[in-house]
């Protein structure tokens, strides 16, 4: 194979990784969380590591550390991670429209994170079919080796970081929705979209206010998607109905 070639095939991946450097200011502070957490819970460095290499599914995990840690039985532990992690079922239809035919998806699905995934469904149309792989590659390598080495970070040093600057207990826990809104805030560039997303946080909001802590997110999510859809519909008659 020529350097020419080699090169040609490399830089998908390394664009990948470009496009998922911003994730870390999300990934790393939230991995060290749960480092912390599990060290809290008795769990060993090793057992961090290997839950968050294999697992990898961020609220999982810790809704996973702190339910072995109560005692719960292990069928309620892998049914309510199975129920939080449900949410892939709509993901892998998504982008799999722009994912070339290939058997090795299959393994790299295991890094379709929330984070892989926004950034992807923006990112993947606009690249070639035959660097898609590659630039998939590059960035769920990213994320997963940051989450996994945030995770061992905070088991070895987690408690000298937050004693050594206690605003961290407080800020750390925030690192993860601010890089959600993050991801969201370029999608209110058009009105289907900014009402769908003004919408269903008014809604889950409204609903934690009246006590509807646990359904809140599912029910204002399934909300937003319905009006996504009733509201691309409208503008699509409204067109039609132009011409």
């Amino acid at each position: 194979m020529s350097t020419v070639l080699q090169s040609q095939l490399q830089r998908p991946f390394w664009a990948g990784i470009r496009d998922a450097i911003p994730l870390l200011g999300g990934y790393i502070p939230v991995a060290i969380s749960f480092g912390i957490i599990a060290t809290q819970a008795g769990f060993s460095l090793w057992e961090t590591v290997f839950i968050s290499t294999v697992i990898y599914a961020g609220a999982s995990q810790f809704l996973f550390v702190a339910m072995i840690a109560s005692g719960a039985p292990l069928w309620l532990v892998v049914t309510m991670t199975l129920l939080i992690n449900a949410r892939h079922v709509v993901y892998g239809p998504n982008i799999a429209p722009w994912l070339p035919k290939n058997r090795s998806w299959f393994w790299l699905m295991h890094g379709l994170t929330d984070q892989i995934f926004a950034l992807a469904l923006s990112r993947l149309p606009q690249i070639p079919e035959q660097q898609r792989q590659g630039w998939f590659t590059g960035a769920m390598l990213l994320a997963w080796f940051s989450w996994v080495a945030g995770s061992a970070v905070g088991v070895l040093s987690g408690d000298q970081l937050i004693a050594q600057w206690p605003l961290l207990a407080d800020v750390m826990p925030f690192a993860l929705p601010a890089l959600f809104l993050v991801l969201l805030l370029p999608k209110l560039n058009s009105w289907a979209w900014s009402i769908t997303l003004v919408s269903t946080l008014c809604v889950a909001l409204a609903l934690k206010f009246f006590g509807w802590t646990n359904s809140a997110i599912p029910l204002a999510a399934l909300l937003g998607v319905l009006l996504f859809y009733a509201v691309n519909a409208h503008q699509s008659t409204r067109r039609q109905n132009d011409d």
